[in-house]
Parts: structure tokens; C-alpha cells; sequence
């Protein structure tokens, strides 16, 4: 897939969003952008947890507040991540794909941003 305008916008603010993140343990801010069918753009940061598996990443916590909000029908999510290759988990590419399985996903790959298909990242999704 090639990269557009609106992807790197996208990828910008969750770039920005990054900066908000709350990541005292492992000093790794992340942060996401997710887009819905309708324009709506609503930000994700990764919440540590002293418990570690309480923690939640950047892209479901944008998720989550796009689908309190009302929200079902997503286009792209970006996220963002200071190192040079930062796409979505698995728990975050199958918490995705229950909404847009063909979701557009805009990460970093070699410190540039890319663009992919969430079903080229996540080809056997977990379905009922």
C-alpha cells in the first residue's frame, strides 16, 4: 500500500499523542490515532500498570474511547512509538480486526512511517 497525505497526518498525531502517554515502568511512550468512517480522529496512549498485564496499549485505548463515544465503523489507526519498527501487537491487531479487518495501519518500519493492511499483519484473525 503506499502512503498518503492523510496517513501521515494521521501518523502525526499519534505522534503528538505520544507525549501524553503514562509509561513510568518502561519508559517506552506510545501513542495512536485512530479514524473512523465518519472523520472522527480519537487519541490512544499506553497506561502502565505496576501489575504489568494490567497495562493497556496506545491503539486499544483509542479504540476503546472511539467505541464509548459510539463509534463502530473504523478506517486507519496510526501509531507511534520512539524506535525504528513500532507496529500493533497481536492483543491490538485482534482487538482491531473485531471492527475493521481491513483497517489501514500506519507504523514505523526502519524509522519511517509505512502503511499496511490490518489483514497483511494479521492474516488468521481469531473469529466465531
Amino acid at each position: 500500500m503506499e502512503i498518503t497525505e492523510s496517513d501521515l497526518e494521521l501518523y502525526e498525531i499519534a505522534r503528538s499523542a505520544a507525549s501524553l502517554a503514562y509509561a513510568p515502568y518502561s519508559n517506552f511512550a506510545v501513542g495512536a490515532a485512530l479514524r473512523t468512517t465518519d472523520g472522527t480522529v480519537y487519541r490512544g496512549v499506553n497506561v502502565e500498570n505496576a501489575s504489568f498485564g494490567l497495562t493497556i496499549c496506545a491503539e486499544r485505548s483509542a479504540a476503546v474511547s472511539a467505541v464509548a463515544s459510539g463509534a463502530r465503523g473504523f478506517e486507519a489507526i496510526a501509531v507511534h512509538g520512539d524506535a525504528s519498527s513500532v507496529p500493533p501487537c497481536g492483543a491490538c491487531r485482534q482487538v482491531l480486526a473485531e471492527f475493521a479487518p481491513e483497517l489501514r495501519v500506519i507504523w514505523r518500519r526502519d524509522g519511517a512511517p509505512v502503511v499496511s493492511s490490518l489483514a497483511d499483519l494479521l492474516p488468521e484473525r481469531f473469529r466465531l
